[in-house]
């Protein structure tokens, strides 16, 4: 006897956290994640998402055991700036039975559709991040880099069974670290001396003044025509920088300036810590810190998790230069590799500087719609 139900308490939000661990017990690509952190995504105290427009989140029950949950809400401010009624999806997870997927899913679109959605977009990030954003696609044979989707091969049909279709993909991209493309070392040469820019290490003793360069990079950078996306706050760009201080490399963190000093571009890489959460089984205590103290320093990838350039500053070998310094300082860090995830196909301008600084497409993330 299957059932959907709402959920409504925090043992129903610790059933949700918890299929997870039962569903992938015997996947050894799996990376557990932090059960505090997925327990605050699900808590609009903790997660701003969810303050931006209605949600609801569903548990699939079967003779009385979870099998399956989805999340699904609307981002009204999203909406207010593409001029469009949009719902999205999150956190999906089901057993190999259709029969789960086609429930969850009629309760998600059920929900969006009685608060005035007309289209549902997804696997969307559940806390309008990074995190969760597509479903995996190709790419199964190896675990996920820091922040990165991953999911059952089945998953993909459960989708398109149920009329999902694709809206777009987004690549990941691998980097050998040991070999840097001698073309890109002199190419970034070239063109910093014909287009008079630098590129610099994060200052964080003058936090706040990267803060604002950082805001001004996110706002030129991010095209109004992207349809999941718009510039965030300066406030989300505060609380996000002071959300990475503590876990992020300052030498793998860049900002490009141009001449007379104006911010063009930003690149963001984090050591990739899944090496160390895999250890963790989503706990930090009581000896979890120990694990990640310990583990740490055996990191040896980075995950390159933005990068972005102002208009003006395209196909000038600024996103090319912020590879460069990327990898040449992950190198020296003792790193051997690299993920970049992830890039919008349509992306055009980035996704060629990521091939032409060496990078390798090796996964594909896809955001799917439906109709309502």
């Amino acid at each position: 006897m299957l059932e959907i139900v709402p959920v409504s308490t925090a043992r129903d939000r610790r059933a949700f956290v918890d299929l997870a661990w039962r569903l992938y017990k015997d996947d050894p690509n799996w990376v557990p994640p932090l059960r505090t952190d997925i327990l605050n995504t699900l808590n609009p105290k903790h997660n701003a998402l969810l303050r931006l427009g209605p949600y609801c989140y569903f548990l699939a029950r079967k003779d009385g055991k979870v099998v399956g949950r989805i999340g699904c809400g609307i981002d009204n401010l999203l909406n207010k700036a593409k001029g469009k009624n949009l719902g999205y999806i999150t956190l999906f997870e089901s057993i190999q039975d259709y029969e789960v997927a086609e429930a969850l899913f009629d309760a998600a679109t059920g929900f969006l559709r009685r608060h005035g959605a007309e289209m549902v977009t997804g696997p969307q990030s559940p806390s309008n991040g990074d995190d969760y954003r597509g479903l995996l696609v190709d790419g199964f044979d190896g675990p996920p880099a820091l922040l990165a989707s991953y999911n059952p091969d089945w998953y993909p049909d459960f989708f398109e069974k149920y009329g999902f279709e694709k809206q777009f993909d987004r690549l990941g991209f691998w980097f050998d670290l040991d070999e840097i493309p001698e073309k890109l070392i002199r190419g970034v040469e070239i063109a910093q001396k014909r287009y008079k820019f630098t590129v610099r290490p994060v200052d964080l003793n003058n936090l706040e003044s990267e803060i604002l360069a950082i805001k001004h990079i996110t706002d030129k950078s991010t095209p109004e025509e992207w349809p999941d996306m718009i510039s965030p706050s300066l406030e989300e760009v505060r609380a996000e920088v002071k959300k990475l201080i503590p876990i992020a490399e300052p030498k793998l963190v860049y900002l490009a300036e141009a001449e007379d000093g104006e911010p063009i571009g930003l690149a963001v890489t984090l050591p990739d810590y899944n090496q160390v959460i895999k250890r963790m089984n989503g706990k930090l205590f009581p000896f979890g810190w120990c694990k990640y103290l310990y583990y740490k320093s055996k990191i040896n990838t980075v995950r390159l998790f933005a990068l972005m350039v102002v208009p003006e500053y395209h196909r000038k070998g600024v996103s090319a230069a912020l590879y460069k310094y990327g990898m040449e300082a992950a190198k020296k860090l003792g790193y051997i590799g690299g993920d970049a995830s992830s890039i919008h196909e349509f992306n055009l301008k980035i996704y060629n500087d990521a091939i032409g600084s060496g990078g390798r497409a090796y996964r594909r993330f896809r955001i799917y719609q439906y109709k309502l």
